[in-house]
C-alpha cells in the first residue's frame, strides 16, 4: 500500500506543474454549461412563469446542470486512458511489468491524484459560478441524501475509471484506440445525463439506457441530490452501481491478462 501512496504523492507532484492549465480548462469548462443553461432558460420563459419540463422547474434544471459540472470535475478521466495506451503502445509498460507493481491500482493512484488537484482547482471557478446562480441553487433536503450522494459520487469515479482503462487496454490488440475512446465518450456524453436529465425522456428509453452503467456515472448522483428518487430507489440504485463497479473491476482485470499475455507473446 505504501508504494501506491507514493505512486500518489509522485502524481501529485507531476499535476501540479499544470495548475495553471487545470485552471483554464475549468474556466473554458464553464462556456458550453453557460450556453446549455441560456437555452434552458429561453426554453422555460417560452413556457410561462410557471413551466415545467419533465417535472423540472427551471431552478431544478439549472441546479441539475451545476450538480453535473460539479460531479464530472470530481470523476471524469482526462488524460488517464491516453496515457495508458501510450504506455502499451510505446512499449513503456515492459518496465512495470518487471516490478512488484500492480498497474491498474498504480493507474488508479495517478487518477486520483489527478483529480484530486483538477477539483481543488476548478473549485475556484465553479464555486463562484454557483454563487452567481445561487438563487437557482436547491440545497439536499437532509444530510442523509448528501450522504448517499457523496458515496455514489466515489462509486461514479471508480466506475469512470475501470471503464476507460478498460477502453485504453485495447491498445494490446489495435494500434490506435481514439475511434474506439470517441465513440465511448460521445455514447456516455449523452447516456450518463450529461446533455440532459435522463428522466425527460420516454420511460420505455429511459428503461434501455437504465440496463447500462451509463446512468450511473452522472444522471444517478444529480438525481439522488435532487430527490428525484425515492430512498427506497436510491438504496437499490446504489446497489446496481456497486454491481457495474464491481463487474467492470473484473472486466479490467480479465482484459489486462488476456492483453498482457499477448504483448508477452510478441516479445513485449
Amino acid at each position: 500500500m505504501g508504494k501506491y501512496l507514493h505512486v500518489f504523492k509522485v502524481g501529485i507532484q507531476n499535476t501540479l506543474v499544470y495548475r495553471v492549465n487545470f485552471l483554464f480548462r475549468a474556466v473554458l469548462g464553464l462556456v458550453p454549461l453557460m450556453g446549455t443553461l441560456f437555452v434552458w432558460k429561453a426554453i422555460f420563459a417560452g413556457k410561462g412563469p410557471d413551466a415545467v419540463v419533465g417535472e423540472y422547474t427551471l431552478r431544478a434544471m439549472i441546479s441539475y446542470y451545476l450538480l453535473v459540472t460539479f460531479i464530472d470535475a470530481l470523476t471524469a478521466v482526462a488524460e488517464d486512458d491516453w496515457q495508458i495506451a501510450s504506455d502499451i503502445k510505446d512499449g513503456l509498460i515492459s518496465q512495470l511489468l518487471l516490478k512488484p507493481v500492480d498497474y491498474l491500482t498504480y493507474r488508479l493512484s495517478l487518477y486520483v491524484s489527478g483529480r484530486t488537484i483538477y477539483s481543488t482547482v476548478a473549485l475556484v471557478p465553479v464555486t463562484l459560478f454557483t454563487l452567481y446562480l445561487h438563487d437557482y441553487v436547491v440545497a439536499p433536503s437532509d444530510p442523509a441524501t448528501l450522504g448517499v450522494f457523496a458515496i455514489s459520487v466515489v462509486l461514479a469515479g471508480l466506475l469512470q475509471f475501470f471503464m476507460a482503462y478498460t477502453m485504453a487496454l485495447l491498445a494490446f490488440w489495435v494500434l490506435d484506440v481514439s475511434t474506439f475512446i470517441f465513440i465511448q465518450f460521445a455514447f456516455e456524453y449523452i447516456a450518463s445525463g450529461h446533455l440532459f436529465p435522463l428522466d425527460i425522456l420516454s420511460p420505455t428509453l429511459a428503461k434501455l439506457l437504465f440496463l447500462t452503467p451509463y446512468p450511473y456515472l452522472c444522471y444517478f448522483p444529480a438525481a439522488v441530490y435532487l430527490g428525484r428518487i425515492s430512498e427506497t430507489e436510491r438504496l437499490a440504485g446504489l446497489a446496481i452501481q456497486l454491481f457495474w463497479v464491481v463487474a467492470m473491476f473484473g472486466v479490467a482485470r480479465y482484459v489486462w491478462a488476456r492483453g498482457v499475455r499477448r504483448y508477452s507473446a510478441f516479445g513485449g
